[in-house]
């Protein structure tokens, strides 16, 4: 059976705990620098900021594209965990809007990965099939739980959500990308809001 740490695990054997906590950090730098710098960050300036030397990198992650895509499933992984937690600490309207929020984050990374995402799927790289649907269900939970409690309209549909939400992927990535995009959750939240019964 693969799990998503074999997926992504260049060896087979479970890495030593100092090991593991090289490649946590280099993962986590890396879909900091892809977010703000765009899939051609340095990747000598990743490992930098990691801690780390280069070779330690390479050893972890031998392509750019192997770095691409264990960063892009741990967004993936990361956005699903959230639904369940914010969920189980927040009203069910303002877990959904946190968790729309935390999106934006998301679409950030993904729009400085989209060129290597591109070039994945070409070549028949088993990523999306792996992540398709998790986010949009991840979200479907959370409206659902936020309809039932009479926290936002009953008529909403999960998809026209998405659909919205997609739309500030296609924005112009000028320096308030990320404020306007936090405004256009809340004036989002805002229409999903209208009429609810609670």
């Amino acid at each position: 059976m693969t799990t998503e740490a074999t997926r992504d695990a260049p060896a087979q054997k479970p890495l030593r705990a100092d090991a593991q906590r090289n490649r946590d950090k280099l993962v986590e730098v890396a879909a900091q620098m892809f977010a703000s710098d765009g899939v051609d960050a340095s990747l000598e300036e990743i490992a930098r900021r990691a801690g780390v030397g280069i070779g330690t990198l390479y050893r972890h992650f031998p392509t750019r594209e192997h770095l691409v895509e264990v960063v892009y499933r741990r967004e993936v992984e990361g956005l699903c965990h959230a639904a369940a937690e914010l969920a189980r600490l927040h009203p069910a309207d303002v877990a959904l809007e946190l968790w729309m929020q935390r999106f934006v984050d998301y679409i950030a990374t993904k729009r400085g990965l989209a060129t290597s995402l591109r070039l994945l799927l070409a070549t028949n790289s088993t990523l999306f099939s792996d992540t398709s649907g998790r986010v949009s269900g991840a979200m479907r939970g959370l409206i659902e739980a936020a309809a039932a409690d009479g926290k936002i309209r009953a008529d909403v549909d999960a998809s026209d959500v998405m659909h919205a939400l997609g739309g500030i992927y296609s924005a112009p990535n000028t320096p308030d990308w990320r404020e306007r995009s936090g405004r256009l959750v809340k004036l989002l939240m805002d229409g999903l809001r209208f009429g609810a019964k609670g």
